[in-house]
């Protein structure tokens, strides 16, 4: 499936949708769909990850992100079409499911 950046209107949009869904904590900053999850300890936040990247890879779309001890901090943004996609809003969601099941 070929993806294109979304519009201003469209990234409000899907964002609003995915913070009633989710926990109203993600937001868009340079660009990027960006989020911090924070976890009960270091495991839950590595499991987190690893569900996250075995997803990830499976759909060749890699996010940006940084952990230390509980927290993951996640930036999202798809790199061939220089900007924010749907690929982003999907992985988001699927990051949400990973995060509510542990």
């Amino acid at each position: 499936m070929t993806h294109r950046k979304l519009e201003q209107h469209e990234i409000e949009k899907a964002l609003n949708q995915l913070n009633t869904e989710a926990s109203e904590d993600w937001a868009i900053e340079d660009e990027k769909l960006i989020k911090t999850f924070k976890f009960k300890d270091f495991q839950q936040a590595f499991g987190f990850m690893a569900m996250s990247a075995l997803y990830a890879e499976k759909q060749d779309h890699h996010p940006e992100w940084f952990n230390v001890y509980n927290k993951v901090s996640i930036q999202l943004t798809t790199h061939d079409v220089s900007g924010i996609s749907q690929k982003d809003f999907d992985l988001a969601e699927k990051m949400e499911a990973f995060a509510s099941n542990l």
